[in-house]
């Protein structure tokens, strides 16, 4: 069937639905109800004529996956300087600020995985119900109680200032990418990391998952019936 007559007969479908036919009124209302769409499509069918083939195979086509809702989010991510520094400028709200925060202040000297890998561990806490439900509140959890705090740098007694601009560009469109969707492969589900230079006790608890450039990553224990 073209793409002319597949739009004449949905009309013709959907209108049928509109109007009623075969319901209470008789077949005379019917066969005039009829007449008059017969004679609307006509119209309709001489100005379809006019529109060109390819353009009609356009309106017909459904969308493409990625322009659907809920289709923005990237299946995959390449951890590569060029590929992250090639994508627009990127802003936000404030779970978008909170999050490209956390990793500036934490880890803005680590390569790609490692920025990636601490936003994992903050959106993992998200979706845990042992935590706060929002980034920001996921990352500010014990802020301002020394030492009891949940992330270094909102407790540390230094002032937050952004002071490196292509550190803070980089950390937004990595932040971004995660709250859009990004897989999180590379921490297998994470909770918690430490760098390198500590050994806190939990860690000897906590499974680690990964090792990424100067962090240490863990989740939580399985618990038993017998713990």
């Amino acid at each position: 069937m073209t793409g002319r007559a597949t739009l004449r007969a949905a009309a013709y479908a959907a209108l049928c639905v509109f109007v009623g036919f075969g319901h209470a009124g008789g077949a005379s209302a019917d066969t005039v109800l009829a007449a008059r769409l017969e004679s609307l499509l006509g119209q309709e069918s001489e100005s379809l004529q006019v529109v060109p083939s390819r353009r009609m195979e356009v309106l017909l086509a459904p969308p493409a996956p990625e322009t659907r809702a809920g289709g923005t989010a990237p299946d995959t991510v390449t951890y590569s300087e060029a590929s992250i520094d090639a994508l627009p400028v990127t802003t936000g709200d404030a779970q978008w600020r909170c999050l490209s925060e956390a990793l500036y202040f934490e880890a803005r000297g680590e390569d790609l995985e490692g920025l990636f890998a601490v936003g994992e561990v903050i959106l993992n806490r998200v979706d845990d119900p042992r935590y706060p439900g929002t980034i920001c509140s996921v990352v500010n959890q014990g802020t301002g109680r020394q030492w009891e705090c949940q992330f270094t740098y909102t407790c540390d007694g230094r002032p937050e200032n952004v002071a490196e601009r292509g550190a803070w560009s980089r950390v937004g469109k990595i932040a971004k990418l995660l709250i859009d969707g990004a897989p999180r492969r590379l921490t297998d589900g994470a909770t918690h990391y430490h760098t390198r230079a500590v050994n806190p006790g939990w860690a000897r608890q906590f499974p680690r998952t990964a090792s990424i450039g100067v962090h240490h990553f863990y989740r939580w224990p399985l618990r038993t019936a017998s713990n």
